[in-house]
């Protein structure tokens, strides 16, 4: 590409939704900065929340992401497990993690539940929609799903009170994290904004995307090999659309991610790995990445 390019740069490629705009009004190597938070943490259990409801199904975006970090962190020491609710039923048992199913209609107490049973040292939202300033849950048409959607921000919240350290990652705004920018986006974008924060947000133009990110980030900080490689993401990405899940953007079952094909996916991965293999993460690198064959 003869670009010069940070983490940060890849992950917000191909910006239709005004990622890019907020950029300026959080920190510059703010996936750095989330990677050392989650690194100080205890090798405890953490939390990986994330299931956007769609059409009656969980949406392609957030699923791979959690994927491939789960297996980062299981390599680092912790122990991850999936935090989500009825509409990614079964996505991720395959993948040999433990899965916590929240109830459409949880309170405070199943909220104490979680956290009492999971102990988590930290928490990472991935593609989940969060309560928004108008205290309704929606997606990006402004349509609500409160009655599709369990209140894990909820417990993101009762987390932050109680010290665990807490990352949410999201590319549209109305996702749990987002929050930390709710005044931005409200003047700048076209959306109800998310009103929960957490202790770092990493903003992407596709939260998948925000998620292999951080896992570059882990990699170049550890020197340890943490990225998935691209064939066991395709698998799993094709695995969910056999079983239902939608791209977010197109509203039906497709093996893409928000409108943007599986080649686009390979795409920002293959840039990550790139700039990490160089030791470049952090630091900008000069990005070129082999071409895609479909």
């Amino acid at each position: 590409m003869g670009d010069y390019e940070s983490l940060e740069d890849i992950v917000l490629r191909h910006s239709g939704r005004g990622m890019n705009l907020l950029r300026r009004y959080i920190e510059r190597d703010y996936i750095a900065a989330a990677a050392r938070g989650l690194l100080r943490q205890r090798r405890g259990n953490v939390l990986l929340a994330t299931g956007f409801y769609v059409n009656g199904i969980g949406e392609t975006d957030g699923p791979p992401g959690t994927v491939v970090l789960a297996e980062a962190l299981r390599r680092l020491g912790f122990t991850p497990a999936v935090l989500t609710d009825e509409c990614c039923r079964g996505f991720f048992e395959d993948q040999g993690l433990a899965v916590e199913y929240m109830d459409l209609t949880g309170g405070p107490e199943e909220v104490g539940r979680v956290l009492s049973s999971w102990q988590p040292s930290a928490m990472i939202a991935i593609e989940r929609c969060g309560v928004n300033i108008r205290d309704d849950y929606e997606n990006m048409r402004g349509i609500s799903i409160k009655s599709h959607t369990a209140p894990v921000d909820q417990v993101f919240e009762e987390a932050r009170r109680l010290g665990i350290f807490t990352i949410g990652i999201g590319d549209g705004g109305n996702e749990i994290g987002m929050g930390c920018l709710r005044e931005k986006i409200r003047k700048y974008l076209d959306i109800v904004p998310c009103r929960v924060d957490t202790d770092a947000l990493i903003i992407a133009s596709v939260s998948n995307w925000g998620a292999y990110g951080l896992t570059a980030q882990l990699e170049s900080l550890t020197g340890m090999q943490l990225m998935m490689p691209w064939e066991e993401v395709a698998a799993f990405l094709s695995e969910i659309t056999k079983r239902g899940s939608v791209d977010g953007v197109l509203g039906r079952p497709a093996c893409s991610v928000d409108g943007f094909g599986i080649e686009t996916e390979r795409e920002i991965l293959c840039a990550l790995d790139e700039l990490v293999s160089r030791g470049q993460a952090g630091k900008g690198s000069e990005i070129t990445c082999p071409s895609i064959q479909n």
